[in-house]
C-alpha cells in the first residue's frame, strides 16, 4: 500500500508533470482538431498505452531492461524523432480544410498507434519515470507492487488533463476558419519538428 500521506503531494507532481503541453499533447490537439474529441480520445488510449508500458518496465527493473537492450533506446529515439518531424511536416503542410468525418468511420487504430509512437519518441519520458516514481516508496515492502500504483495514478491525471485538451480543441475545431486552422497547423508543426531535431540530438544520459 502507498502512505496516505504522500498522496496528494504526488497527485500536485504529477499534475504539474502533465499540463505542460509536449509532443504527447499537441499531437492530441491536431488530431482533435482534424478529426474531432473523439479522435483526441483514441489519441489519449494510446499515449497512455505507452505510459504504461514504461511504468512496467520501471516496476520490473529499468535498470536491468537497460543492461539488455541498450541498444534499443537509442534506435527509439532516432525512430520517434523521425517520426514526430514527419507528423510535424504534415500538419505544416496542411492546408487547414478541417474533414468533419463521421465518428463511426473514423481510423480509430491510427490515432492509437499514433498515442503509443509519440509517447515512445521521447525515451527521456521513460527516464523520468524511473527517477520520479521511487521517490515515493517505500523501501521496506515490495517495490513492484507500489510502483505500478503510483504509476496508474500519474496516467489517470494524464488523462485528466489530456482529455481536457481534447474536449476544448474538439469543440473549437467548428469556431476555426481554414486560415486559423493552418495557422495552428503551421505552429503546431514546426514544433512537432523542432521537437523532433532536439530529441534526435540529445545524448542519453
Amino acid at each position: 500500500m502507498i502512505d496516505p500521506a504522500i498522496i496528494l503531494p504526488y497527485m500536485l507532481a504529477c499534475l504539474l508533470f502533465s499540463i505542460i503541453p509536449g509532443p504527447s499533447v499537441s499531437v492530441v490537439i491536431a488530431n482533435s482538431l482534424a478529426g474531432g474529441t473523439r479522435a483526441g480520445l483514441f489519441t489519449i488510449l494510446g499515449t497512455e498505452l505507452g505510459m504504461f508500458s514504461m511504468v512496467f518496465i520501471v516496476a520490473i527493473g529499468l535498470e536491468a531492461v537497460m543492461s539488455v537492450v541498450s541498444g534499443a533506446f537509442e534506435i527509439i529515439k532516432i525512430v520517434g524523432a523521425a517520426y514526430l518531424i514527419w507528423i510535424g511536416w504534415k500538419m505544416f503542410r496542411s492546408s487547414g480544410q478541417l474533414s468533419f468525418t463521421d465518428g463511426a468511420r473514423l481510423p480509430v487504430g491510427r490515432y492509437i498507434w499514433q498515442g503509443v509512437l509519440t509517447n515512445w519518441s521521447n525515451p527521456k519520458t521513460l527516464l523520468f519515470l524511473s527517477a520520479f516514481l521511487p521517490q515515493f516508496i517505500d523501501v521496506s515492502r515490495p517495490a513492484f507492487s507500489q510502483i505500478m500504483i503510483l504509476g496508474l495514478i500519474v496516467m489517470a491525471v494524464a488523462t485528466a488533463s489530456d482529455c481536457i485538451y481534447a474536449v476544448a480543441a474538439g469543440r473549437a475545431r467548428h469556431l476555426l476558419t481554414a486560415a486559423r486552422v493552418r495557422l495552428v497547423n503551421r505552429v503546431s508543426g514546426a514544433v512537432l519538428m523542432c521537437g523532433g531535431v532536439w530529441l534526435a540530438l540529445q545524448k542519453r544520459a
